[in-house]
């Protein structure tokens, strides 16, 4: 007979599991971290090279022709550090283009940052990234060893450090403790590793304080602006569709009861009638009603989330449209509405004026961030040389709106549209506005 479990011992099993998990996803995190942060360190490993090998031939003035490539190789390298960043966590605002001429970028102080970044990624950052790829596979490497050391050729290197050769069952189990040892280093000293990685991009590539904050005064400025338009349109729409539907509507509701209490004594069958066409004309103004309080926030995100108001938006689009939302947390109210207005809109768009076969929806929630994106294979020239094109934002196509919506949470829109397509459409909004 099975003996019941204590229930404080089941919670201390739930507790230690919960704490299991969530240390392995810190470390498949970390190593995501470093392993990225890789991707830039090797590119800084060379153009630290070139520009030591510039410097050198400078002094012959050969160096001299190569220093603009240089400086703009080391703006382009910085500028994905800092995209990199903003997908791991807090985006790193960039400071002000900084100049490629050399005399110029020998006294800016952006260009120096970026040179001493650029010296402590190429080294420390190299070395980290290197660890967050060693590290994974020899502790699946050692770990494993004792389930295949007999299989292993005879005196082949038992450990992934290239030492030693395992004879023997204990032998082979001291590898496998090996292994335990580089996942408790993984565990333990891996976010470490990762911020350390990371540390010298958030202080030397982000605006100097005095630019981050006039920076920031202007977008603050800007936002607020573009909340109190967005919010003034918002109300317009709502007032311009109750005057010209609903009232209308009730209007119409109170004539017909009207008449309609005038002609029962006299002509019961047309007053019937006349009830009738009040209760449709009623019934009418109910759903419009109805149509108006959703479009303010749709019910459907407190149901089943963006996720899922998202799946419905593209199973309902005329355009055959696939999606690929990774949402695990819930956003904030506003900023779950802006992204389903967004993604309504630019649906609503490419089924009007795309002429496009296929249509792809993608959500992602990472580091305080969501970015939504839609992108269409239509025929393009959503922002074309007209302003009163198909598509352009002057045609009343709603971009202005997004735009609006995007700018009130203080987010970034970016529209790429070429003629002859595909049109992409890139929607990013912090998660807790």
């Amino acid at each position: 007979m099975d003996t019941p479990q204590h229930p404080a011992a089941a919670h201390r099993g739930d507790g230690l599991r919960d704490t299991a998990l969530r240390a392995l996803r810190t470390a498949g995190t970390s190593i995501g971290r470093l392993v990225s942060g890789l991707g830039t360190a090797l590119p800084a490993l060379l153009v630290l090279l070139w520009a030591a090998v510039t410097a050198v031939t400078s002094l012959a003035g050969v160096g001299l022709l190569m220093a603009p490539a240089v400086l703009r190789a080391l703006h382009a390298l910085a500028g994905r550090e800092r995209k990199r960043l903003g997908r791991w966590g807090p985006e790193v605002i960039a400071p002000d283009p900084p100049p490629t001429r050399l005399r110029l970028a020998l006294a800016d102080p952006t260009t120096r940052r970026e040179l001493r970044w650029l010296v402590r990624h190429a080294t420390l950052g190299l070395l980290l990234g290197l660890f967050g790829v060693f590290l994974p596979i020899s502790a699946v490497r050692d770990t494993a060893f004792p389930l295949y050391w007999r299989l292993a050729p005879t005196d082949a290197t038992a450990t992934s450090l290239g030492i030693g050769v395992a004879h023997s069952w204990p032998d082979a189990l001291a590898v496998g403790l090996l292994g335990l040892g580089w996942i408790t280093i993984l565990l333990g000293l891996g976010p470490g590793m990762a911020r350390l990685q990371a540390r010298p991009g958030r202080q030397l590539l982000t605006a100097g304080p005095d630019v981050d904050l006039s920076l920031r005064v202007a977008e603050l400025t800007a936002t607020r602006a573009a909340a109190l338009d967005a919010h003034a349109a918002e109300l317009r729409r709502i007032e311009r569709s109750l005057h010209d539907g609903t009232q209308n509507r009730i209007v119409s509701v109170t004539v017909l009861v009207g008449a309609a209490r005038r002609m029962v004594a006299r002509d019961p069958a047309g007053a019937g009638e006349l009830l009738e066409r009040a209760q449709s004309a009623a019934e009418q103004a109910l759903a419009e009603l109805r149509t108006v309080s959703r479009s303010i926030l749709p019910p459907v995100l407190a149901d089943r989330g963006l996720a899922g108001s998202l799946a419905g938006l593209a199973a309902n689009c005329a355009v055959p449209c696939r999606i690929d939302i990774d949402v695990p947390e819930r956003c904030a109210a506003s900023v779950e509405a802006t992204a389903y207005f967004v993604v309504a809109e630019a649906l609503t768009n490419v089924a009007k004026h795309s002429g496009a076969r296929q249509a792809t929806v993608t959500a992602r929630s990472r580091g305080g961030r969501l970015r939504v994106r839609v992108e269409d294979d239509g025929h393009g020239g959503a922002e074309g040389p007209s302003p009163a094109g198909p598509r352009g934002e002057g045609g009343g196509s709603g971009l202005r709106g997004i735009r609006s919506r995007v700018a009130a949470l203080d987010g970034s829109l970016l529209l790429t549209s070429p003629p002859g397509g595909p049109t992409t459409l890139e929607v990013d909004l912090p998660c807790g506005s």
